[in-house]
């Protein structure tokens, strides 16, 4: 008799315990906040991998490039190393094609040259990563904002019931809750990858003034111009 009132109470709480939310349900249950949100999680996405991808092709410096282009230029073949650094397609050549197009003047002139042309490309690089820096900003907020319309959706909840328990309150306190857990999440992607790819673009400046001190040591050869 007893086995037999266990398998029926195990029955009957099967239904119960394969009960439960997916993903998708889940975040559904966040309110409006979580439209906006979502919209900022499929931006921070984009901007990472479309700058990630940016840098990667503009930064690279080949090993071999910047002692083929003081070859050249020792050996006084400008035209060359001005076709080398075109082929480049990256920040590196352009910038060294500038700065031979200037070799004849003096070499402060050079060094300014190097210095503009290296912002320039800097700053094309950054391109929409400042975007990041706000949607780390954003998200948080808006999360937060999310927290108070379901702190609000609670008491009237209440208000119209006239009754507190928790089916009262759950449909508030999820979208409390999931909202500020996306805000911060987001918020926290976007803010690590702002960061990480910031760091992509200094460790590019640092080998850039190194190949544009090794180009510029070079200049002080004597130089035969054919």
């Amino acid at each position: 008799m007893m086995l037999l009132q266990a398998l029926t109470d195990s029955t009957a709480a099967a239904p119960v315990a394969e009960q439960g939310l997916s993903v998708i349900d889940l975040l559904a249950k966040g309110g409006w906040v979580m439209l906006p949100l979502g919209l900022l999680f499929l931006a921070t996405l984009f901007l990472i991998i479309e700058r990630f991808l940016g840098i990667g092709a503009n930064g690279k410096i080949e090993p071999q490039f910047v002692d083929n282009v003081k070859d050249f230029i020792q050996q006084g073949n400008l035209k060359s190393a001005e076709s080398l650094c075109r082929n480049q397609r990256n920040a590196a050549g352009r910038i060294l094609e500038r700065a031979i197009g200037r070799i004849g003047y003096p070499i402060k002139d050079i060094e300014t040259t190097i210095e503009n042309a290296s912002q320039i490309e800097i700053q094309r690089m950054e391109g929409n990563l400042p975007y990041l820096g706000v949607i780390a900003g954003i998200a948080p907020m808006l999360g937060f904002v999310g927290t108070i319309s379901g702190i609000i959706r609670i008491f009237y909840d209440i208000s119209i019931s006239n009754d507190f328990n928790i089916s009262t309150i759950a449909g508030g306190m999820y979208e409390k809750m999931i909202t500020s857990g996306s805000g911060l999440i987001i918020g926290l992607i976007a803010y690590a990858g702002y960061h990480l790819l910031n760091m992509k673009i200094d460790r590019f400046a640092l080998r850039l003034q190194m190949a544009a001190s090794d180009f510029l040591d070079v200049l002080q050869k004597p130089v035969a111009a054919k």
